[in-house]
């Protein structure tokens, strides 16, 4: 059962969710049409680019206007972890956190290429040292820690460095008492960091318990398409809100390993962000036109209404 859900059942707070995603509609939408004149244009992207669902061609800079969803069906097409920034931060707020860490290739891992060439290769591509942006800002006004993952590096995937980057937030969000966010984007743990990628699942798991148990504070789930494997176990199934774009790939394992694994055929959607929705594990479904504003306003209900331990 959904929070949405529960909040209508049990009727508190009167509303309080259908009301807060309708100011976020009415209220930030066209506040928000300022910034999209400043929308950088990814020149290596070219002018055109096909929508993944549809097919459609569409023109990359009212797609970018259009913060990269389809208009023709909707679809929600990837976005780097700058744009994800800058779609929620406000202009000049963001204090970024541990940029100039770097992974190192402890095992001296090699497949088809070594793991240190993928890193420079991923690292020329996008510009970021690793997987994850960290940092702090302010969301419509209120002070929050964040962290973005970056499908675009290596997949998304967790290894060392993007541990403890995102434990390094958490700790400074539990020190500074910040509501937290993370948005989550990754095909999971990185395999070419063997158990010490896998290690980062326990730690983060650990800082979080502090930052949310002990200390009482917010902590916001956003999981986009793809999130998967550890990061699925770990950071983005333990938010105390956790939120999802609409038909993002969510799941642990793949459906083809589920089906080998069980030795029986799962229906077609049952790894796309509306059925984990209808089930339970999701709280809302929020298309990316929104984010911010709902966000922001879970901060506020939450700052106003703090969880109290006894």
């Amino acid at each position: 059962m959904s929070v949405r859900n529960r909040f209508e059942e049990k009727q508190k707070f009167g509303g309080l969710i259908g009301a807060f995603l309708e100011k976020a509609t009415k209220g930030y939408v066209s506040s928000e049409r300022e910034r999209d004149r400043h929308i950088s244009i990814d020149t290596n992207r070219g002018l055109w680019t096909r929508c993944d669902n549809c097919g459609n061609m569409l023109y990359v800079r009212f797609l970018k206007q259009n913060r990269s969803v389809c208009e023709g069906c909707g679809y929600h097409l990837s976005m780097t972890s700058t744009e994800r920034i800058e779609l929620l931060i406000d202009r000049d707020t963001r204090i970024p956190m541990d940029e100039d860490m770097t992974a190192q290739d402890v095992l001296s891992f090699s497949d088809e290429d070594s793991h240190q060439n993928r890193i420079t290769t991923s690292q020329k591509g996008t510009g970021l040292t690793d997987a994850v942006q960290t940092g702090t800002g302010r969301l419509n006004g209120i002070p929050i820690a964040l962290g973005v993952m970056d499908f675009q590096f290596m997949g998304g995937s967790m290894g060392s460095v993007v541990g403890e980057k995102i434990t390094r937030l958490i700790e400074h969000a539990t020190d500074q008492f910040l509501p937290l966010i993370i948005i989550c984007a990754s095909g999971g743990a990185r395999m070419q960091e063997g158990t010490l990628s896998l290690m980062q699942m326990a730690k983060i798991s650990s800082v979080l318990q502090i930052h949310q148990v002990q200390k009482g504070l917010l902590y916001i789930s956003v999981l986009t398409y793809p999130t998967t494997g550890g990061v699925t176990a770990s950071s983005g199934m333990l938010g105390d809100v956790i939120i999802a774009e609409p038909k993002a790939y969510i799941a642990f394992a793949g459906k083809r390993v589920i089906e080998q694994t069980l030795r029986q055929k799962i229906p077609d959607g049952f790894q796309v962000a509306e059925s984990p929705f209808d089930h339970g594990p999701l709280d809302l479904i929020v298309p990316r036109n929104l984010p911010k504003g709902v966000l922001s306003e879970i901060s506020e209900l939450y700052s106003s209404a703090p969880c109290k331990k006894n």
